[in-house]
């Protein structure tokens, strides 16, 4: 299973950069393995996140902003859902894993 985050690199919102930001590092920290995938460096890219993304989910006007999370091929989420799941502490669950990461190294 891959945690894939869509992401644009080039976005002019400090917003958007915020969300991804804040997606990136939580994964990071908590030694999730995920795949980082920029929609603004193939055009393909970018269409598979919109079309994959459940209709209930677009918004009502425009296109759906990153980040963007799927696991495997499966939609998770966008920031919002995110962010309660982080809330919730059922970001595991949201994420479609059963469980944190165990840490080995850090016993040492």
């Amino acid at each position: 299973m891959v945690i894939k985050v869509y992401i644009a690199s080039s976005s002019g919102s400090v917003a958007v950069k915020k969300y991804q930001q804040s997606v990136v590092g939580f994964l990071e920290a908590n030694r999730i393995s995920f795949q980082e995938i920029d929609i603004t460096m193939l055009e393909e890219r970018r269409l598979w996140m919109y079309r994959n993304i459940p209709r209930d989910k677009q918004p009502e006007k425009g296109n759906p902003l990153p980040p963007q999370i799927f696991s495997d091929d499966c939609y998770c989420g966008d920031y919002e859902d995110f962010f309660q799941a982080k809330e919730n502490n059922t970001v595991f669950s949201f994420l479609g894993l059963s469980s944190k990461p165990s840490v080995k190294d850090s016993e040492s």
